[in-house]
């Protein structure tokens, strides 16, 4: 497996421009004999599909979803970046470039990372054109707000809905495209395979989730904006729906998997309730702008949290880290909770969580403020534990959100096989070990939107006049036969457990053994339950239904069934990195202070795994990073 990253020559700043000047082109006439598919219909997706169509080219988008509107993209809440500068408080691409490879703890691609930052200007205009209504302030101008990870205020912000309006923003780009022809939209079908043909990617086999009906669409090329794995974990901030399945089966028939193990802890989630629950509830990092995170200092204590005199509380990131603050990292901030659950200081009924804490800003600013900023939020904490965090603190702690791995891809957003693109968090490229909070939404409108329209043009521009192979070739139909059997021995198991009771199973696995806190022994013992579990759930899962109408238990068991592989691959990519770095923190590996202890001399590469056919044992391949700009150093927020 060759991984050949196609950076382009010359200085950081200019790589992207230069790629963009001396790239092959594909004309407007000849645009039209070109069919791109497109999976997922988020962001990344949504964006894609609408560009590429007013571009010209022929595209058919695919969502699993009844509506391309209810794609995950929806559940980003606090903002997106942009180096704009508005605020004139020395913010610059150059800047975010730095934080973003920062936050990453230095195993990010240092190319991707700088046209990320360099397109981010871009994306703000091109979404307040669409009509994406960004808060303004009192004169009009678009209002800033601080994330974590940076001491600039560059994150644009809806309320507390941002990802939802700028979601509208891209559908109603892409709904005008379906309106003109251009883009030809399949609602309600599940990418359940992809078929190559002469070494490169020639279509992909779906199945229909009101009928059953496996089919097979050929195209020039695939793009895959399909999301994250965080649904690894079973409880995670994520839809219930979201899965792995079209990035893994790519990565069977050859797309390489980057960076499994690293996934990112969200440290603002409202804590687990009990053993019942399917999923965890996200509240927006931005609410870590003007609440304060503290615990008591007495484990033992048991007054209402507005009892609790000041001098008797721990703001423990502020005290740990007094240059950041509430708005350290993701992952430093999820551990400092850990740390201090794990002492006895937790609180609420389980004492599984930490106080994040209005008070002071309300004195301050007045309660109308912090309504108009973050109402939304307000109102929905309150529906999901009966609290009124106007009255008393909010209570949070980390869970599973954010994927940083995925599958492996070039400059040009391109995996190891050929005509196989992929987009937004779908692929492994520009966050390193730790995405900063407000840069999901920027990737993939980067990809969609400024990216992919450009990077997809060199590998069309060789298929020009060329016949390719259509949906009547022998592989779509083997692939086809192997999707319906596969479906179908689903339903001859009969066994006696649901799908959910091994996912459930599954996800405790790799959340003790490879989530906050990993080690080689913890891992190791991943590594032998999951395939032991595997096989339980081969022989004793019960799916109900038939394939022939909708049947939202098979769709799961299948998903499922991919996530016990993906697991193993998690397990094994944590295991091999030796080091600790951004969200993958291995406890061998620390500093005095509890901090992530980087190796830079023996892992500072992406790891992409190779499927072997035998999920115990994959093949490793190691792409170097190499940095021309920043140099590698200690990551310090204090």
């Amino acid at each position: 497996m060759n991984l050949d990253s196609k950076i382009p020559d010359g200085p950081l700043a200019e790589k992207w421009t230069n790629y963009k000047a001396d790239q092959k082109l594909v004309n407007p006439a000849n645009k039209r004999k070109f069919k791109i598919i497109v999976v997922g219909t988020g962001l990344a997706g949504a964006s894609a599909s609408a560009t590429l169509g007013e571009l010209g080219y022929n595209v058919e988008a695919f969502t699993f979803h009844d509506s391309p509107r209810r794609a995950h993209s929806i559940s980003a809440q606090g903002g997106i970046n942009a180096a704009k500068n508005y605020q004139g408080d020395g913010d610059s691409i150059h800047r975010l470039f730095y934080d973003t490879l920062k936050g990453g703890d230095f195993r990010g691609r240092e190319a991707n990372t700088y046209r990320l930052a360099e397109e981010s200007v871009n994306i703000i205009d091109q979404m307040v054109a669409q009509g994406v209504p960004f808060a303004r302030e009192y004169g009009g101008l678009l209002d800033n707000r601080s994330f974590g990870g940076a001491q600039v205020s560059r994150t644009f912000y809806a309320r507390g809905q941002t990802g939802q309006q700028l979601l509208l923003g891209a559908y109603q780009q892409m709904a005008r495209q379906v309106g003109l022809g251009n883009v030809k939209l399949w609602n309600r079908v599940e990418m359940v395979d992809v078929v190559n043909i002469d070494g490169r990617c020639a279509g992909i086999v779906t199945r229909d989730l009101l009928t059953g009906e496996i089919r097979s669409h050929a195209a020039h090329a695939i793009v895959l904006a399909t999301g994250g794995y965080g649904n690894a974990f079973y409880l995670s901030t994520n839809a219930m729906s979201c899965n792995v399945t079209a990035a893994w089966r790519a990565h069977r028939r050859g797309a390489a998997f980057a960076n499994p193990c690293y996934t990112q802890i969200h440290p603002t989630c409202i804590p687990q309730a009990d053993d019942f629950q399917s999923k965890l509830t996200l509240m927006s990092e931005s609410l870590r702008n003007d609440g304060r995170i503290w615990v008591p200092k007495n484990p033992d204590e048991t007054r209402p949290a507005a009892q609790v005199p000041e001098d008797e509380r721990d703001y423990y990131l502020e005290r740990i880290y007094p240059s950041f603050g509430n708005l350290a990292p993701r992952d430093v901030s999820s551990r400092a909770a850990k740390r201090a659950v794990d002492a006895g200081q937790g609180v609420g009924p389980l004492k599984n969580g930490v106080y994040l804490d209005f008070a002071d800003a309300i004195d301050r600013l007045g309660a109308d403020v912090i309504k108009e900023r973050y109402g939304n939020l307000f109102d929905m904490y309150e529906r999901i534990t009966g609290e009124d965090p106007y009255e008393m603190p909010m209570r949070i702690y980390p869970a599973s959100h954010y994927t940083m791995g995925g599958l492996w891809v070039d400059y040009e957003l391109q995996t190891t096989i050929p005509g196989l693109f992929c987009a937004g968090e779908a692929n492994f490229s520009d966050h390193g070990a730790n995405r900063l909070g407000a840069s999901a939404l920027m990737q993939g409108l980067s990809d969609g939107y400024f990216v992919l329209p450009y990077t997809i043009a060199p590998y069309l521009s060789e298929w020009l006049n060329k016949p390719i192979p259509d949906e009547t070739h022998d592989a779509f139909a083997v692939a086809e036969g192997e999707a319906a059997d596969r479906f179908k021995g689903y339903l001859d198991i009969g066994g006696t457990r649901s799908p959910d009771h091994f996912h459930r199973e599954l996800g405790k696995i790799i959340w003790d053994y490879c989530g906050m806190d990993r080690n080689r022994a913890g891992l190791e013992k991943a590594l032998s339950e999951i395939p032991a579990l595997h096989e339980e759930f081969k022989s004793d899962v019960k799916v109900t239904g038939d394939t022939s109408s909708v049947n939202q238990t098979l769709e799961k068991v299948a998903r499922i069934d991919d996530f016990f592989e993906l697991g193993m691959l998690m397990c094994k990519d944590a295991l091999v990195r030796e080091e600790s770095c951004g969200g993958h923190f291995r406890s061998e590996h620390q500093t005095e202070d509890g901090e992530a202890l980087r190796d830079d001399e023996n892992f500072a590469h992406v790891t992409a795994w190779e499927w072997s056919g035998d999920m115990a044992n994959p093949i490793e391949h190691r792409e170097p990073l190499e940095y021309e700009v920043v140099q590698f150093q200690t990551r310090s927020y204090k």
